[in-house]
């Protein structure tokens, strides 16, 4: 099976990989390929990563053969479509409530017959090669992964519907944003958090989508896997290595005689 994001998403099996929101440098694809990762996370929602910065990333990471999902920071056309352009395999959307906004997002995503995406050939996101425009756009309407984000109580309400809806490969949880829209921000063992995320894994399973979250460690990792997400990004590019410099800073300092 060639190694790309819908193949991982199809498979039903753990595809494990990381979050990057600070630094997207020109070895992080053969840095993140080392350490075992299957995919990477790029955000710009919360990185204020603009979209130069984005295809530059990309290109980086497809050097570690690293299939990379983006999330815009929007829900608009525009900005689903131009960061189709400039090589996302999968684009993210937040924030995502209600069945019409998971339509849009489809509709700005592929390419007719399937949707209404602006069609340019030869660029970034058919690396630059050249094919029929019917092959391109079959090639690319197959190859492009949508992930729509279920974050709030409203989208919870509609997850079964977003679910159903044809293009759309994936639902992923926003833990802290659904946490805070439910009224309980950060309590995640909460009941009313928990029958939530049963009915997001629910209306995915249903519709054989693919389920994704973040997870901070072990404990939330077992409890996303027993819960059967698939899709898992394990922490994140500036808080991983903040915390093991903590640790191995803190392991140094023992070290010296009191």
């Amino acid at each position: 099976m060639v190694k790309s994001l819908k193949n991982m998403v199809r498979s039903g099996d753990l595809t494990a990989g990381t979050f990057l929101v600070e630094f997207v440098t020109p070895g992080i694809g053969h840095i993140l390929a080392g350490a075992g990762c299957d995919f990477a996370f790029l955000d710009m929602e919360h990185s204020g990563f603009s979209e130069e910065t984005v295809k530059a990333g990309l290109r980086f990471l497809e050097a570690g053969g690293i299939p990379t999902l983006v999330r815009i920071p929007s829900r608009e056309a525009h900005d689903i479509a131009r960061i189709a352009d400039v090589g996302a395999e999968g684009v993210m959307l937040p924030l995502v409530g209600n069945i019409e906004v998971a339509r849009a997002a489809v509709a700005a995503l592929k390419y007719p017959p399937l949707g209404r995406r602006g069609v340019a050939l030869r660029i970034a996101h058919d690396k630059y090669r050249s094919s029929t425009p019917a092959e391109a756009l079959a090639a690319a309407n197959d190859r492009t992964v949508l992930i729509l984000m279920i974050e709030t109580a409203e989208g919870v309400e509609q997850a079964e519907a977003i679910a159903a809806l044809d293009g759309v490969d994936a639902l992923w949880l926003g833990h802290f944003d659904l946490s805070a829209s439910l009224g309980i921000p950060g309590r995640f063992d909460h009941p009313a958090f928990r029958e939530a995320t049963r009915r997001i894994c629910d209306a995915a399973r249903k519709h054989r989508k693919g389920l994704g979250r973040l997870v901070a460690g072990a404990a939330e990792a077992q409890q996303a896997l027993d819960d059967g997400f698939r899709l898992i990004a394990w922490g994140g590019d500036a808080w991983l290595l903040q915390d093991a410099l903590a640790a191995g800073l803190g392991g140094l300092r023992r070290m010296v005689p009191g």
